[in-house]
């Protein structure tokens, strides 16, 4: 099986099998879809909620609003024709004591933009592994739609 690894801010969307990799996930969120019944997906690297918030050029794979029609679009190239999921992983607040009372930390604000996109583009979301205050890794093996997390203390979810 191919591992194929996805920086910060970028994407990837593979078939058959292969594995898709993404590490250093804190308040960053990742954003895996799957073609169900199909051995289609891909993997975002979320950076930031929205391109407002970014003074260079946006890459697709760095905002939510992005990175879902981008991927949904390089999917469908590749044969994906039924049913879309999401699974989300990260948004982690990474600095919580640090921020101002009553403030939204960035990764609460990345993993609602990350849903909102999912929303706009009739993707539901069907697992999540979000929030607290750890980073995560993850692979996502898209010949099976299993997505593998694991935290900075070692605890291993599936989804």
């Amino acid at each position: 099986m191919t591992c194929v690894t996805v920086g910060i801010a970028d994407l990837q969307v593979a078939a058959g099998e292969r594995t898709l990799v993404t590490t250093g996930l804190g308040s960053c969120v990742a954003i895996a879809l799957h073609a169900v019944g199909q051995q289609v997906g891909g993997l975002a690297h979320i950076l930031l909620p929205h391109a407002a918030l970014s003074s260079q050029t946006p890459r697709a794979g760095k905002f939510p609003s992005t990175a879902v029609p981008a991927m949904l679009a390089r999917m469908r190239e590749l044969g994906a024709t039924g049913e879309i999921n999401a699974r989300l992983i990260g948004g982690a607040s990474m600095f919580g004591p640090l921020l101002p009372a009553g403030s939204v930390g960035l990764g609460a604000r990345n993993v609602k933009a990350a849903r909102q996109a999912c929303a706009e583009h009739a993707v539901p979301i069907v697992a999540e592994a979000i929030g607290g205050t750890m980073g995560r890794s993850m692979t996502f093996d898209v010949a099976t739609g299993r997505v593998q997390v694991r935290t900075v203390r070692g605890d291993d979810v599936e989804l």
